[in-house]
């Protein structure tokens, strides 16, 4: 990853959105994720993006359970078009002890890991979403690159409800059908 594209997501990191996730409610979370089936991929169907999605196209969340309990990560995306040569980013996952399979530590560039809540998941495992505390970064996932318009709405309505300004939120444009 190049140093300008890390920067940003250092900052992120390391300050945060503008409020403390100590003025906010706890984010819920599910009680239990069954990690290995929630492995695979993920197409981002809409988020509140970090600086470097904030133009994605075609975004699609991989993940593979790695013999050490780590969780390799591979994030490719089109930036700004369809037509985009593919960028990938390769962070490594960790499942947090206390997180009963929901909370999760992604290291983008050590030493510094970035706190992902499985806050909502459907039964069937389909579709999913992942959030922060902070309130500063959102992703609507599913295991198909579109849903229905039902469910969409009821997602947004989810994300708002975790207390997140929707306003903000950006429907990931996807090719596949």
């Amino acid at each position: 990853m190049r140093l300008f594209t890390m920067i940003p997501l250092l900052t992120v990191a390391l300050l945060g959105g503008a409020c403390s996730a100590r003025d906010l409610p706890p984010l819920p979370r599910m009680d239990a994720v069954d990690v290995p089936r929630f492995m695979g991929d993920w197409y981002v169907i809409a988020h509140i993006p970090t600086r470097p999605e904030r133009e994605a196209f075609d975004a699609v969340e991989s993940y593979a359970l790695r013999s050490d309990g780590r969780i390799q990560t591979t994030f490719t995306y089109r930036k700004g078009s369809f037509q985009a040569p593919k960028r990938t980013m390769n962070p490594i996952g960790r499942v947090e002890k206390e997180g009963n399979g929901a909370v999760w530590g992604m290291q983008f560039v050590w030493p510094i890991q970035a706190e992902y809540i499985i806050s909502w998941l459907d039964p069937g495992y389909t579709q999913t979403i992942v959030a922060r505390s902070k309130r500063d970064h959102v992703w609507y996932m599913a295991r198909k690159p579109q849903v229905s318009e039902a469910d969409y709405q009821a997602a947004v309505a989810r994300i708002k409800a975790l207390g997140y300004d929707t306003s903000k939120l950006r429907r990931v444009p996807q090719s596949r059908r």
